[in-house]
């Protein structure tokens, strides 16, 4: 199935998807801090740049795109139908880039929680974003 957009129009609407400071993002900064936490944002000391970083608790979250990071079971995850090869090998790319930060970031003894953006969808909103506040905060971390 061919595309509904011209290249110029694709390339147009993919150049103003950004990389930080998304809907998603935003929604969990905000529960965050009016709960009382205080946490540096896509702080660079750290692999991958975590979305929300918290010293005190020694916990990093990323917030994740189910289209961008391949959410794993999730409908909002498909694989576009044009320029498959492409695709692809973004995605899964992105997807080892994950392991592999979360990976070194539990190495260097930090906890590291992932929120998808389909959990922020408003019937799960607030049901996800007490569970990430009970997860930082509780002694073992959810671990």
């Amino acid at each position: 199935m061919a595309d509904k957009f011209s290249k110029e129009t694709r390339s147009y609407i993919m150049s103003r998807i950004r990389g930080k400071d998304t809907k998603p993002e935003i929604l969990v900064r905000k529960y965050l801090f009016a709960r009382g936490l205080r946490f540096r944002k896509n702080d660079k000391r750290y692999p991958g740049r975590p979305d929300v970083v918290l010293p005190k608790y020694k916990t990093a979250v990323f917030v994740h795109g189910c289209f961008w990071h391949l959410h794993e079971g999730c409908k909002y995850a498909k694989m576009p139908k044009s320029n498959v090869e492409y695709w692809e090998e973004k995605l899964y790319r992105n997807r080892e880039r994950d392991a592999r930060n979360q990976a070194e970031l539990k190495a260097m003894g930090w906890t590291v929680l992932t929120v998808w953006e389909c959990e922020l969808k408003k019937d799960k909103r607030e049901e996800t974003l007490e569970i990430l506040y009970d997860r930082i905060t509780s002694q073992d971390n959810g671990e």
